[in-house]
């Protein structure tokens, strides 16, 4: 079974429906790519969905070990690069709980570092994930 249709809205937007919600995403190309750049990107979903799937994981093996990340935060930059035009690298930016351990902040990252979305993408695309603990 499908996960989405999608279709061509016309000037270089597209729409995609998840099938089994029948949520939307709307893109545009950039402003700098001849879009008008009122939605999220292509590329700009693509980082975005790294830093989610990160967080999904973590929150998975924090429900193992009920520990609360409600409160956790992050930020993602995406630098693009020339020739071809292409994600040269993502930065991510996660905030969470300064009460965690050392043992769960280990536990935490490396399930971070080890999500699908992380390990899907082009090696070539730098991958620069802190986290702060606040």
């Amino acid at each position: 079974m499908s996960t989405a249709t999608a279709r061509y809205a016309g000037n270089l937007r597209t729409e995609a429906t998840h099938l089994a919600s029948g949520n939307t995403i709307l893109t545009d190309a950039p402003v700098d790519n001849h879009g008008r750049g009122e939605a999220f990107s292509p590329t700009d979903l693509v980082c975005s969905a790294l830093g989610s799937c990160m967080m999904t994981i973590m929150g998975i093996v924090a429900a193992r070990q009920e520990v609360d990340l409600t409160s956790v935060t992050w930020e993602v930059t995406k630098h693009m690069v020339a020739e071809p035009r292409r994600i040269g690298q993502i930065d991510l930016t996660f905030r969470l709980p300064a009460t965690l351990s050392e043992k769960e902040r280990a536990t935490l990252e490396n399930a971070a570092r080890t999500c699908p979305v992380a390990l899907s993408l082009n090696p070539e695309i730098h991958q620069e994930v802190r986290f702060l603990y606040e």
